[in-house]
C-alpha cells in the first residue's frame, strides 16, 4: 500500500512545488522583480511602490485566514483553487493595468494567492503523502519560492521589457499548476485541520505560546521587505545595471533560495535558537551588503545569494519553531507565523519606501538589515530551546522540513 501511494505523493509534491513557485516566486515576489518597469511606466515614487507592495502583503494575510478556515472545515480543495484563481486573476489585472491604482489592485489580488497556497498545499501533502515522508515533502514544496524567483529572472533575461506578456504567462502558469495539484492530491481523506485556531484572536493558550516566534517573524518580515520589494530597483536605479544583468542577479537570489532546506539540518543539530539567530543574521548581512554593492555585480550576486538562502532557511526555522511551541497544532502554527512574517513585510515595504524617499535606498537597506538583526533578540531562550525529534520517535513535534 505504501508503494502504491508513493507515486501519487511524488507527483503531488512536484505539483505543490509548482503552486508555491507560481504564487510566491512569481505572483507575489514578481512585483519586486518588475518594479523598475512599473516605476518607469506609472511614475511611481519609492514610497508609492512600498504602499502597493504592502497592499499585496495585506491581501496575502486575508487569503491566509480564509484558506485556513476552509482547510479546517474540510474544504482544502476549495482553498487550493482560491490560491490559483486569485493569483491568475491578479496577474491578468497587472498585465492589463493602465494606471497606478489598477496596478495596485492587481498586485493585491495576485499576492493573495500565496496566502491561500500554503494552507492548501500543507493539507494536500498531509492527505496524499505517506506519514513518514510528510516532513521532507513539505520542505520540498516550500522550496518552490526559489524556483519561481529563478523562472521570473529568466523571463527578464529572455524578454526584457515585455512585462505585460510575462504577467499573462504567470496567470496561465497559476491555472495550470492548480489543475495539476488538484488532480494529484487525495481529497477524500479526513480534514487536516488543527484542533486550535491560532491565526485569529481568541486562539487560547496555544496562540499565547506563539508570542515569541510571532514577534520574531514580524521583525524578520519587516527587514526582508527591503530586498524583496526594492532589491532589483536598487540594482537598476542606484547601481545603473542593465535589465539583463539584474534579471540574472534575480536568478541568483532564487537559486540560493533552493538551498534554504538546510534549515532542517540546523534545527536538528543546533536547536531552534541557534538556527534562528544564524539565519536572520545571514539575511541581515546579505541585505546590508546589497545596499553597499548595487553597482558591483559580483558583490551584489554574493549578497543576493546570502539573502536568498537565508530567507528560505529562516522560514523553515519558523515552521519548526511553531511545531515546537504548539505540537498539537503545527499546521495552524505554521500558518499563523507565516502570516506574521507577511504582516512584517507589509509594514517594512511602506516604512522602507518612506526611508528611501527621505534619504536614499542604501540607507533604507541599512535600516532593513538592522531590523533583521533585532529579530535575533527574539530567539528562543536558552533554557527553553529544544531540538525536534525525528520522524518515527514518540513525540507530537514534526521533524523540521529539509
Amino acid at each position: 500500500m505504501a508503494t502504491a501511494s508513493a507515486r501519487p505523493g511524488t507527483v503531488l509534491v512536484a505539483a505543490g512545488l509548482a503552486i508555491i513557485a507560481v504564487t510566491y516566486g512569481l505572483a507575489r515576489y514578481g512585483y519586486g522583480l518588475f518594479l523598475p518597469e512599473f516605476r518607469a511606466d506609472f511614475g511611481l515614487s519609492a514610497g508609492a511602490a512600498g504602499v502597493i507592495a504592502a497592499g499585496s502583503y495585506a491581501g496575502y494575510c486575508a487569503a491566509a485566514v480564509l484558506a485556513g478556515r476552509l482547510v479546517a472545515g474540510g474544504r482544502a480543495r476549495a482553498a487550493l483553487w482560491c490560491a490559483g484563481g486569485s493569483a491568475a486573476l491578479g496577474c491578468l489585472l497587472v498585465a492589463a493595468a493602465w494606471s497606478g491604482p489598477v496596478l495596485a489592485a492587481g498586485a493585491l489580488l495576485a499576492g493573495s494567492g500565496a496566502g491561500a497556497a500554503t494552507p492548501a498545499t500543507v493539507a494536500a501533502v498531509a492527505r496524499t503523502v505517506p506519514p513518514a515522508g510528510v516532513p521532507r515533502a513539505q520542505g520540498v514544496v516550500n522550496s518552490g519560492t526559489g524556483a519561481g524567483v529563478v523562472a521570473g529572472g529568466l523571463l527578464v533575461l529572455s524578454v526584457p521589457g515585455a512585462w505585460r506578456w510575462s504577467w499573462i504567462a504567470f496567470a496561465v502558469a497559476a491555472l495550470a499548476a492548480t489543475a495539476w495539484a488538484d488532480r494529484s492530491a487525495r481529497w477524500d481523506a479526513a480534514p487536516a485541520s488543527a484542533p486550535e485556531d491560532l491565526g485569529t484572536p481568541g486562539g487560547g493558550p496555544a496562540r499565547a505560546r506563539l508570542t515569541r516566534p510571532m514577534v520574531a517573524a514580524v521583525l524578520a518580515g519587516t527587514g526582508c521587505a527591503g530586498v524583496w520589494t526594492f532589491g532589483r530597483d536598487l540594482l537598476a536605479d542606484d547601481g545603473g545595471l542593465p535589465d539583463r544583468l539584474t534579471g540574472l542577479l534575480w536568478c541568483v537570489l532564487g537559486a540560493a533560495g533552493l538551498l534554504g532546506g538546510i534549515s532542517g539540518v540546523l534545527v536538528v543539530r543546533f536547536g531552534v535558537r541557534a538556527a534562528w539567530i544564524a539565519t536572520v543574521l545571514a539575511a541581515a548581512a546579505g541585505t546590508v551588503a546589497l545596499g553597499l554593492s548595487a553597482g558591483a555585480p559580483l558583490r551584489a550576486a554574493l549578497a543576493l545569494a546570502c539573502f536568498g538562502g537565508a530567507f528560505v532557511a529562516l522560514s523553515g526555522v519558523l515552521l519548526a519553531w511553531g511545531g515546537l511551541r504548539a505540537p498539537d497544532s503545527a499546521p495552524a502554527a505554521a500558518a499563523a507565523l507565516f502570516t506574521g512574517l507577511t504582516v512584517g513585510q507589509a509594514a517594512g515595504a511602506v516604512m522602507l519606501g518612506w526611508v528611501a524617499d527621505a534619504t536614499s535606498a542604501p540607507v533604507a537597506f541599512g535600516v532593513a538589515a538592522a531590523v533583521l538583526a533585532l529579530s535575533a533578540a527574539a530567539a528562543e531562550p536558552r533554557r527553553a530551546d529544544a531540538r525536534p525529534v525525528r520522524a518515527g520517535q514518540r513525540s507530537g513535534v514534526p521533524e523540521p522540513m529539509v
